[in-house]
């Protein structure tokens, strides 16, 4: 009798990893792929070209220019450079092309080793639509909705009623939120269906959407598979990323509040059993919503590492990025489900360039200070001096705390914060820290709700804090500015004289009057407070000093008339205005010019000259940072001009528009 023969899944072995990715998510995989014995290579748009990814792999290519050619997004530039530096496997970060089928097969055609799912797993699960009738068909419970192949406005326009709305428009390609938008009622449905075409085309290359009804506060959930091509899969339990805003994550923590060890098993073996349906091979995650009766319900897979990654990591004790370079290889899974272990709580918050007090609005440009706290991991690609380009995401660092219990973890990670660093550009640190402190948050009790109910609270400036800072302020420009020694040899005899400083801190008008009674102690004057202060110590980036009997410390940076201040987790800019003219009229657009609000590149022109258009009516649409940003009219009148085209690239405060002011009649 003939012995049957079994076929053996065949090793894949590799030994140069090139990362087609940047960022903290290149430097990341470089780090676990150095420390297996791999050589790296990178790849970089001419805006990257001073960047650390590109600085610490063993090689580096460029690819091209940033827009219009989206330097990360052409399979053609990354696989011929893949062979320029004989690299032999590709690790493709987290978005741009990391869900992309084509590119795994280009790779595959090109015999490099894809490190993630073949392209055939990609397109069954990557794709919402796709992954949404899989799941079905196996039993997976999803949301209501539509996923069909006809992407007509008025068939969209008909499934939405039948939906029933609030309904929620999702791209299909992709995630992070772009290409999202939820639609409260049929009137809206027009724009916002056009808008997420728009950003899912820029941001996944497919403009394709699918539609769910929107599930009131829910928590999203994810579980974290790993599956080898020997037929093993296995969960690292979940992860909880309801804060959320504009549907993108901001915060995540492992395990979630919400998930006891019973709905851990059955969330978990859901999702084992979906990826071992498809002969899954390496990281993904399946992503849920969890309502408040406990029932779940499928929302996408995500067929790549997460950006939260380190929080599952920092529970279980394992390198992701080590699992899948080793499953890439062709190795089995080195553990078991019954070996999985979890110790403790983790908690993550995304550092952004953006300034939420105006919608979240993203930010670029330099970086003077950069420092961030050595207590904590701390996942980031930037240094002082770099820069901040307005193509990419807003994501720029990732803060992660574990402690053994979640309260501890919340406190080293609210202190962190406190301590970190980031001058230059405006980020979401405070905003980050008025979150973790949040009651709500701190009972575990934040769905996907969290930030639109409690965005006025989470942004209320603390008075107190802000009132210390420009005293702080105050001191620090006369400290700094050549003025003091101008005028210290008079003040030997006259330093009891008050001196008059006008300054603009955090975007407010102050007037301060300063005294120094004596050597080292100021007395400050702003409106009806007054403080005094006693500088300790004054370093060329720190100083140390005492408020009214408190000692504290801040980091500051100075260039010219600008003056950048860190106190107590806060950042702020400070414009010295005391020699300067008075500042320019009309910048509210009270004069009928609509200003860009940030760097960003032209996605639609929304109405004509000769229009006659209302206050706050959608003018001109700019894409920076991946996301879509509506510019409305600052006035109702007549539009007279437009500035700018399709496809333009545009600088911060320039005018795109003008409008000619409606004069009421008499009554």
């Amino acid at each position: 009798m003939t012995a049957k023969t079994v076929s053996t899944p065949s090793a894949t072995p590799f030994h140069k990893v090139l990362v087609a990715n940047r960022g903290e998510i290149a430097l990341r995989v470089i780090r676990s792929a150095r420390a297996m014995g791999y050589r790296t290579v990178a790849v970089y748009s001419t805006a990257d070209a001073g960047a650390r990814h590109v600085q610490e792999a063993d090689q580096a290519v460029c690819i091209g220019e940033p827009l219009p050619a989206q330097s990360y997004l052409r399979i053609p530039a990354i696989v011929e450079a893949a062979k320029l530096s004989g690299a032999d496997a590709v690790h493709p970060g987290y978005g741009f092309l990391a869900e992309n089928e084509d590119f795994a097969q280009a790779c595959k055609d090109a015999g490099l080793v894809f490190i993630g799912p073949s392209a055939e797993a990609i397109v069954s699960m990557g794709n919402k639509a796709g992954a949404k009738t899989l799941m079905q068909a196996a039993g997976v419970p999803c949301i209501p909705g539509y996923q069909g192949e006809d992407q007509s406005e008025s068939r969209l326009a008909e499934e939405s009623a039948r939906i029933g709305f609030p309904v929620m428009i999702k791209a299909t390609a992709g995630g992070g939120g772009r290409g999202m938008r939820l639609v409260p009622s049929a009137k809206e449905f027009p724009e916002l269906l056009r808008s997420a075409r728009s950003e899912a085309q820029s941001a996944f290359g497919d403009p394709e959407v699918i539609l769910e009804r929107a599930i009131v506060e829910p928590r999203h959930i994810e579980i974290q598979i790993f599956a080898d091509r020997h037929g093993n899969a296995i969960h690292l339990g979940e992860r909880d990323c309801s804060v959320q805003r504009r549907h993108q994550k901001l915060i995540e923590e492992a395990p979630s509040p919400a998930v006891d060890a019973a709905l851990r098993e059955r969330m978990g073996a859901t999702a084992v059993a979906a990826v071992k349906a498809i002969r899954y091979e390496g990281a993904g995650t399946l992503e849920f919503l969890l309502d408040r009766e406990g029932n779940f319900y499928f929302m996408e897979m995500n067929t790549r590492l997460q950006v939260e990654h380190p929080v599952t990591e920092a529970v279980t004790g394992l390198d992701l990025v080590e699992l899948q370079l080793r499953v890439a290889a062709g190795e089995a899974l080195p553990l078991t489900q019954a070996q999985v272990r979890f110790e403790g709580h983790a908690i993550e918050v995304r550092l952004c360039a953006e300034d939420a007090d105006q919608g979240f609005m993203p930010q670029s440009g330099t970086v003077a200070l950069w420092k961030m706290p050595a207590q904590l991991r701390v996942e980031d690609a930037l240094c002082s001096g770099a820069e901040i380009p307005p193509y990419y995401d807003s994501m720029i660092a990732k803060i992660i705390s574990h402690g053994r219990t979640r309260d501890e973890a919340r406190r080293k990670l609210a202190a962190g914060l406190e301590d970190a660093v980031a001058l230059g550009v405006t980020t979401n640190q405070a905003f980050l820290r008025s979150c973790l402190a949040h009651p709500v948050f701190a009972a575990g009790a934040a769905t996907t709700a969290f930030i639109g109910q409690h965005q006025e609270a989470l942004l209320a400036p603390d008075e107190a804090v802000q009132a210390r800072a420009a005293a702080l302020a105050a001191v620090l420009l006369y400290e700094t500015t050549g003025e003091r020694r101008q005028r210290a040899a008079g003040r030997r005899l006259s330093h009891n004289l008050p001196i008059s400083l006008r300054f603009d801190i955090g975007g407010k008008a102050q007037n301060a009057s300063v005294t120094l009674p004596r050597q080292h102690r100021f007395e400050v004057a702003l409106g009806e407070r007054s403080f005094a202060i006693d500088v300790v110590a004054l370093g060329s980036d720190t100083v140390r000093f005492v408020c009214d009997g408190l000692h504290e410390h801040a980091t500051w940076f100075r260039d010219g008339a600008t003056l950048l201040l860190q106190y107590r987790g806060l950042a702020l800019r400070v414009e010295d205005k005391t020699r300067a003219a008075s500042a320019r009229q009309g910048e509210s657009g009270g004069d009928g010019k609509l200003r860009a609000s940030m760097n960003g590149r032209v996605v639609a022109v929304l109405a004509a000259v000769g229009d006659m258009v209302e206050a706050g009516q959608p003018i001109v649409t700019l894409e920076a940072m991946k996301m879509e940003h509506v510019h409305a009219a600052p006035v109702a009148g007549r539009l007279t001009a437009v500035h700018v085209s399709n496809g333009e690239q545009v600088a911060a405060s320039r005018v795109v528009a003008e409008i000619e002011v409606a004069v009421a009649g008499p009554a």
